[in-house]
């Protein structure tokens, strides 16, 4: 083989090699990019996780601290961290589909052509070295013929220089000679025609076909190191892409932080723990120089109505005055009477609040309901407009205990106000309708009571007194006014028998008017003639209200 042929081997050898170090430095940036997304996808996952861990627990402590703006900086500094966490999923997802995905992709396609190409070249050099081959048996040939017709020309010059040897066998030697001479002439003819064609391939091996390969190849790595640089512009700007987001994350963050309001948490802290207490006094100075006088101060103190400067002393002999006092462990009394004023107001509010909430969702349960049987009355084919009534009925008796429960709050809420309790009219529809003998204990206010050396606050028994509610009088709201207008008709649902005092009997199925719509307590005041009206409960009617009347509601 020719010294060309060898050292054209030897570049494909080195350009192969190089072509499969370019292959493998692409799949190693992909494994590179496949690596950065997984810690892109677990650093999110981290931050969702370490988001969740600080949220608040619902119904829990922790829900009261987020009204402090700090605490609500930092419940918004959470979610943004949660959304911050969502932008790096954005990074691994971009990435993933735009680098990894398609890098492993092109991989596929560039070995395939790199294959090709050394496939080409392979069978290019395997033919010319064929082409060489032929050349080198052709001249062996033609050399081989040419020796053997040099022979014969001399063993025909030897045959016929020697007189003894017959003339037919110098014919014979002459005719070998000229048959070698033949042969060689056919083996140069030949030689020559092979070494042209060997000398066109060679040329077109060495300037076209090998050109245009390692041209192919050349191409072929150009194109995997611009694709591998558009991969990395690409791997910076999905980075790029999300950076104003995370900037608005960032920015929310110091917007949550500037938020907080230092004066603003103090003066809830102060509203939260205030007691409503008076400040005590200043103590009185006695001299024990003059004992007529200490023992009349010491019997004016010790017969002394509401026994304040006793209490006093009794809690300076033990070091501790009052506000600086223990605070009542275990549970207390229902009415929260073991708290200072301001905080059994709070807690007594709170309690108003969370039965107004049950009462709404019964009134919504009732609706419900009531719609349903309306639906089951005008299609009997979907269900027994019968089989609601009693549910519609035991919901119309939790709304009544419900009702009756609020109003004792509002009663000791209105105590530790500082006034007794208003006997609104709902107040003494309920307590005749259900709580016949019904006593309401008003306990007297703060200054009526104690504070123990240990915190908590007792009342004197000599002092403790309970207000008797009346009996329930509905007839005196009805004298000496005028009769209200109809503002609208209603059905009874149920039968109802008022037996109590400013009620009135109705039965299932009747109409009536109605002058006084619900105002919340769960009563409705109808009448049915110039001589009989009273108050029936709500939920046993459907009231239609004139659509004239100003605020007219339909309760359905």
């Amino acid at each position: 083989m020719g010294p060309c042929c060898f050292s054209a081997q030897d570049q494909f050898d080195n350009l192969e090699k190089h072509t499969q170090w370019g292959i493998d430095v692409l799949e190693k940036y992909i494994k590179f990019v496949k690596e950065r997304t997984e810690i892109e996808i677990n650093y999110a996952k981290q931050l969702r996780n370490l988001s969740k861990k600080y949220q608040p627990k619902k119904n829990s402590k922790e829900e009261d601290e987020y009204k402090y703006s700090s605490c609500r900086a930092f419940l918004a500094t959470l979610n943004e961290i949660n959304d911050y966490a969502g932008q790096h999923e954005v990074i691994s997802e971009n990435m993933t589909s735009q680098i990894t995905t398609e890098l492993a992709r092109y991989v596929q396609e560039l070995k395939q052509e790199r294959k090709s190409h050394f496939h080409d070249g392979r069978k290019a050099q395997q033919h010319i070295e064929t082409c060489w081959k032929q050349l080198e048996s052709s001249k062996r040939r033609f050399e081989r013929d040419c020796k053997e017709a040099d022979r014969a020309q001399q063993y025909f010059e030897k045959m016929d220089a020697d007189i003894n040897v017959t003339k037919a066998d110098v014919e014979k030697a002459r005719q070998q000679a000229q048959l070698r001479h033949q042969m060689a002439e056919e083996s140069k003819a030949e030689y020559s025609s092979t070494l042209q064609k060997f000398n066109h391939e060679q040329h077109e091996h060495y300037h076209t076909h090998i050109p245009n390969i390692f041209q192919k190849i050349q191409e072929m790595e150009e194109r995997r190191i611009v694709r591998l640089g558009e991969s990395m512009k690409t791997f910076a700007e999905v980075d790029r892409q999300v950076i104003p987001i995370i900037g608005r994350c960032l920015d929310e963050i110091t917007k949550a932080a500037e938020s907080i309001n230092q004066k603003n948490d103090s003066q809830m802290v102060i509203e939260a723990f205030k007691s409503g207490f008076e400040p005590p006094g200043d103590v009185d100075f006695e001299d024990f120089t003059q004992p007529i006088k200490r023992t009349i101060s010491e019997s004016s103190l010790s017969n002394s109505k509401d026994g304040k400067s006793e209490s006093r002393f009794s809690s300076k002999s033990k070091g501790k005055l009052w506000p600086f006092i223990k605070k009542n462990k275990g549970a207390g009394p229902e009415d929260f009477s073991n708290l200072p004023p301001e905080q059994r107001r709070k807690k007594l509010q709170q309690k108003v609040d969370e039965l107004n909430k049950d009462i709404q969702k019964e009134l919504d349960q009732r609706d419900a309901l009531t719609k349903m049987k309306d639906v089951y009355i005008k299609n009997p084919q979907m269900g027994d407009a019968a089989s609601v009534d009693h549910k519609l009925a035991e919901l119309g008796q939790n709304l009544e205990k419900l009702r009756l429960e609020e109003q004792k709050f509002l009663g000791w809420l209105a105590e530790v106000e500082g006034r007794l309790p208003v006997r609104t009219e709902p107040a003494r529809r309920q307590s005749g309708l259900y709580e016949p003998q019904n006593t309401l204990t008003v306990n007297n206010c703060a200054q009526d009571r104690e504070s123990s050396p240990d915190g908590s606050y007792t009342e004197e028994p000599s002092q403790e007194s309970e207000l008797k509610a009346p009996p329930p009088d509905f007839d005196d709201e009805f004298d000496d006014e005028e009769p209200l207008p109809t503002i609208g008709t209603c059905k009874a649902l149920y039968t109802f028998e008022g037996q109590n005092e400013g009620t009135i009997s109705v039965t299932e199925g009747e109409t009536l008017y109605v002058i006084e719509e619900d105002k919340g307590d769960g009563w409705t005041r109808i009448r049915r003639n110039e001589d009989e009206e009273g108050y029936v409960p709500t939920s046993y009617v459907d009231v239609f209200l004139d659509k004239n009347v100003k605020g007219a509601k339909t309760y359905i």
